[in-house]
């Protein structure tokens, strides 16, 4: 090199250039000051004189390769040692303090004392240092664990205690307190801390050593026993070291050594302490307060489940329950340190209820003795006496008072909990459900304010007082004993008590009927702090969460309090209110099972729409297309899940769980869209990228009801233009986008399960199915919201496939089985009302026995008792009649290709008109019927069609009554087209009914002959 300044030049690019090509030349340049040598005395000669750090870094580092790869003289070694301690640069000292622990035991004394030197240096500096600390740090602890020389035992452990306390995150750890969290040690270490060496070594240094350097050690093993649990490789390594830990105090309390000394009792207590516990508690709070909580403790510290299964657990729990109690009992000496035990078992009881397997804990028989004695021990503080200094006597000093204390009632509680676990369970059932039943009391008088109207300033105060002690019931009811009763039907019976006292304080004293000047909530306001609608609704909300959360077996409850949660969400004021609560805002966008394990229970699966319609009221309420989408992520992970699933693996359990789930979670947003803009939402979220999962699940479950019901049932309220919610724009094709998806699900499934064999439970297996798609088919023909025609008319056969295919299910089913099963009753005749109403002509073009099946049927619908399916019926075959009338009776001659096909349908069956209106007049006239006006108007259609038919009718009900009835039915029938003209127009309509109801009238002979 021609000069410092050019070397100093060519090691700032080899460590800052960008240019890769330069920084290797400069590389390449330098290389021999590491590999040659020769070179040793430039490069002391650089750290002696260099400015730069880059090339004081390249000194360092090619010294420290050139002591640790080559086998250099003992002189030439101290040289550079010398050279290095001469050093004030941190790089230097990176490469003094590996290269001192392979030479000499002098040296070894200097590394020490400059290595305390160094962390108190580097613990001041910026972050631009960790990663030099990290892989500096993780050296020193490797290597001074190996001393053993009383000088170098203290400097070593001092050195060791810095190294595990330095500040790796830049946490800025108050010095000023000797408590600390989790110790963040870099993932570096992980071989040296699952090393057991590294525990023992400083538990062999308690045993060897005396105070103060037997505290030093016990400060190490704290810090070693707050390392985060991350670190470790797996739970088995962390079980490992856990046993360690038990087992070095364990010794430690059989033997005594070193807890005479004071500062070794407290930092050996506080070692105790570090044995924290951890659980966790998810979208919890007993009350859900004014926000909901997620509390999560510790999650570093240490499951009671790991320190139940490590061996030798039950020795270890018994000796510290006893130095715990002598520790009490010596409060004189001890009164500082005893805040570390309480704390290890105040975590230790309050982790109970999260234990997981078998093995006992055996804090039910320790904690009540150490509850006993801290009570006697500061009794015995009292009768003791205290001297003046009044820093000696516990209730002066707050600060300790105070910590001792926040410990302690959870002593109690436990104490409390497991007295109460021994005890009778049938006992706490007769409670609750006494409590069942005054609550209920509660509910009924709190109800008559909705049913009176009024109510006096006293019965309001009175409805208060008893309030309140319902919703302090509820604080009581969600915690200690009572949360792990869930599955008890007593505790399930209280639960709906209480829901059914909200539902009554709810329309009485919430809501848009409320008062809002009701004397009831300044009496809440003193009793609980409840003064107006919006925190009595999120102690109301509370409870539903809470319920929603912790029932999966009772569908009762769930039902019960969705019921309760729609009526909240449903009501425009309440509804309006319940978007301001932090409760609601985590469920709506937090509808998951993790958060809610009701939603993966089968038992509850019908729940689920329930559940999601009231979400959907709650989403929409706002209609916000920003919240929508955010709200229905939780379903677009689940669409991109299934959708992402291979064909081959789609008949899986798991596929068939979520597809259900799915389907009756989007039926309840559907239900909750009841504007343009609202299902304006939905569709556009689903169309057209989610619609393919419909098809492709249709598809491989055709064989499964539990699959295609939930199915086909979200398709029918999809396609439901209820609130006219299904408007788009005259220029949108989304209408007829639509019926298209509908015609290649319904084809897709009829086609597939008409070429099923029947089970033995035909209905579940075929027929449900059958009837959901009849009611899908008749809405979206019914909607209003697409012009088939254009079908035919650009050849697309979406509808006739859907028609042929539905057609096909109706005739596979016998009459009398469409009528056995009533939903399947009203589905079909609803769709064959839309038929005969919209798409007449394609019954018409169907050939004469397949119609006249249809006909037939339409009138075994007359004769039912269902008024709904009556009427249905009637209309259907007023259609008909009326299309006979206007195209045939009326007309010339038939011309179109579907008067044609009736008329030849008529004359191959020339009683199919007259018995049909037989039927009608026999059941308007000699049965009681509700729905007269509806059966009316295809009898004044079928009568114009062929007056002699009406006569020869006239006489055949005469011929069938007695002789002495006949005069005055002539009459009446005289009177029945009395003023009516050959019309089917509405007013003519209306006369022939106003007739027929007199004519009823005078009819006194009641029933057929």
């Amino acid at each position: 090199m021609e000069s410092l300044a050019q070397l100093e030049a060519l090691c700032e690019r080899l460590y800052n250039s960008q240019d890769s090509v330069e920084r290797a030349h400069a590389e390449n340049t330098l290389k021999c000051f590491s590999v040659n040598t020769d070179y040793i005395s430039q490069c002391q000669f650089i750290l002696d004189n260099a400015l730069t750090p880059y090339a004081l870094m390249l000194a360092s580092s090619s010294l420290l390769k050139q002591v640790t790869e080559h086998s250099l003289a003992l002189q030439l070694r101290l040289d550079i040692s010398n050279s290095c301690s001469q050093s004030t640069c941190v790089f230097a000292i990176y490469a003094f303090h590996v290269c001192v622990s392979l030479i000499t035991y002098v040296l070894v004394l200097m590394f020490c004392s400059v290595g305390n030197y160094l962390i108190n240096y580097l613990a001041k500096r910026g972050p631009e240092l960790q990663s030099f600390v990290t892989a500096s740090l993780i050296q020193l602890l490797c290597r001074l664990t190996k001393f053993v020389a009383s000088r170098l035992q203290e400097l070593a452990l001092s050195l060791c205690l810095k190294c595990l306390s330095f500040d790796f995150v830049g946490t800025s750890i108050d010095e000023s307190s000797e408590e600390f969290g989790t110790v963040q040690i870099p993932s570096a270490w992980r071989p040296v801390l699952e090393d057991p060496s590294t525990l023992q070594i400083f538990f062999d240094y308690y045993a060897i050593t005396e105070a103060p350097l037997s505290k030093e050690a016990l400060e190490c093993l704290v810090r070693l026993a707050s390392v985060r649990r991350s670190l470790f490789t797996n739970d088995a390594a962390r079980s490992k070291f856990l046993a360690h830990l038990m087992t070095g105090t364990k010794e430690i309390l059989q033997t005594g050594q070193g807890l005479a000394d004071h500062d070794n009792y407290h930092e050996y207590c506080r070692l105790l302490g570090r044995f924290r516990v951890n659980y966790q508690l998810v979208f919890m709070a007993s009350t859900f307060g004014s926000q909901l909580q997620t509390v999560v403790c510790l999650l570093d510290l240490i499951h009671l489940s790991e320190l139940v299964n490590v061996e030798g657990y039950s020795d270890w729990i018994q000796l510290v329950a006893e130095f715990t109690l002598k520790s009490l009992q010596s409060w004189q000496w001890a009164s500082s340190s005893v805040y570390y035990l309480l704390g290890l078992w105040s975590r230790l009881v309050t982790s109970v209820p999260y234990l997981k397997g078998d093995a006992p804990s055996l804090l039910d028989e320790f904690v009540p003795k150490i509850t006993e004695g801290f009570i006697t021990s500061r009794f015995n503080s009292v009768q003791a006496g205290f001297p003046d200094d009044l820093s000696d006597n516990p209730l002066d000093n707050v600060e300790l008072l105070q910590d001792q204390l926040d410990c302690f009632p959870y002593l109690c509680r436990f104490q409390e909990r497991a007295r109460m676990q021994t005890g009778d369970k049938s006992e706490i059932s007769v409670i609750e459900a006494k409590l069942a039943w005054i609550v209920h009391i509660i509910a009924a008088i709190v109800k008559i304010k909705q049913c009176t109207g009024c109510s006096l300033e006293s019965q309001e105060v009175l409805d208060a007082e008893l309030s309140a002690r319902v919703l302090q019931l509820i604080n009581v009811t969600d915690s200690g004993l009572h949360s792990q009763r869930y599955c008890e039907l007593s505790k399930q019976r209280l639960d709906r008590a209480i829901l059914t006292f909200f539902q009554h304080f709810r329309k009485s004293y919430v809501g848009d009927q409320a008062m809002h000047s009701s004397k009831l909530y300044a009496r809440l306001s003193e009793l609980l702090g409840l003064h107006d609608h919006l925190l009595l609704l999120n102690v109301i909300v509370g409870k539903i969460a809470t319920n929603l959360k912790c029932y999966t077996e009772s569908q009762e409850v769930i039902d019960h309090t969705l019921s309760l949660f729609l009526e909240l969400a449903s009501g425009y004021m309440t509804g309006k209110l319940l978007l301001k609560l932090d409760t609601i805002k985590f469920i709506v966008a937090n509808h998951t099972r993790e958060h809610f394990p009701f939603l993966e229970e089968y038992r509850c699966s019908r729940s689920r729409t329930t559940f999601y319609y009231t979400i959907g009221w709650l989403i929409f309420m706002e209609e916000s297309p920003v919240k929508f989408k955010s709200s229905m992520d939780p379903l677009l992970q689940v669409f991109i899940s299934l959708e992402s699933t291979p064909d081959s693996m789609f008949r899986t359990d798991a596929v068939k769980c979520a597809l259900i789930g799915l389907m009756r979670d989007l039926r309840g947003i559907a239900m909750a869209t009841n504007s343009r803009r609202t299902y304006g939402l939905l569709f556009d979220w689903l169309y057209p990228a989610h619609m393919p999962l419909l098809l492709k699940g249709i598809s491989h479950w055709t064989d499964t009801p539990e699959v295609t019901t939930p199915l086909l049932k979200f398709m029918a309220e999809f396609v439901l233009n209820k609130a006219q919610r299904l408007t788009f724009d005259s220029s949108s094709p989304n209408g007829i986008l639509l019926f298209r998806e509908v015609s290649k699900l319904i084809v897709a499934y009829g086609s597939r399960v008409l070429s099923l064999p029947n089970a033995a439970d035909i209905y579940a297996y075929k027929y449900k199915g059958m009837w959901i798609c009849f009611t899908i088919l008749a809405r979206a023909l019914a909607g209003n919201y697409v012009n088939f025609g254009v079908f035919e008319l650009y050849g697309d056969r979406a509808l006739s496939d859907a028609l042929d295919i539905a057609l096909k299910m109706t005739l596979s089913i016998p009459l009398a089985d469409i009528l056995a099963f009533r939903k399947l009753t009203k589905a079909y005749f609803a769709f064959l009302e839309v038929l005969f109403s919209s798409h007449i002509t394609f019954i018409l073009n169907l050939n004469t026995n397949t119609f006249m099946h249809i006909v037939g049927s339409l009138e075994s619908g007359l004769k039912g008792l269902d008024t709904n399916i009556s009427s249905q019926c009637a209309a259907a075959v007023d259609n008909l009649a009326a299309f006979y009338f206007n195209n045939i009776t009326m007309g010339e001659a038939p011309t179109s290709p579907a008067a044609i096909n009736l008329a030849r349908h008529i004359v191959e069956c020339p009683t199919l008109f007259p018995e049909i209106l037989k039927t009608l007049f026999e059941i308007v006239l000699f049965e009681d019927c509700g729905n007269q006006w509806s059966l009316s108007r295809p009898m004044l259609s079928l009568i114009l069609i062929s007056e002699q038919v009406f006569s020869d009718l006239k006489a055949q009900i005469l011929a069938s009554q007695p002789v002495d009835q006949h005069q005055r039915l002539s009459v009446c029938f005289d009177k029945l087209m009395a003023d009516v003209a050959r019309s089917l127009d509405s007013k003519n309509r209306d006369k022939f009914t106003q007739n027929l109801t007199e004519v009823q009238h005078g009819v006194s002979f009641v029933g057929p002959a």
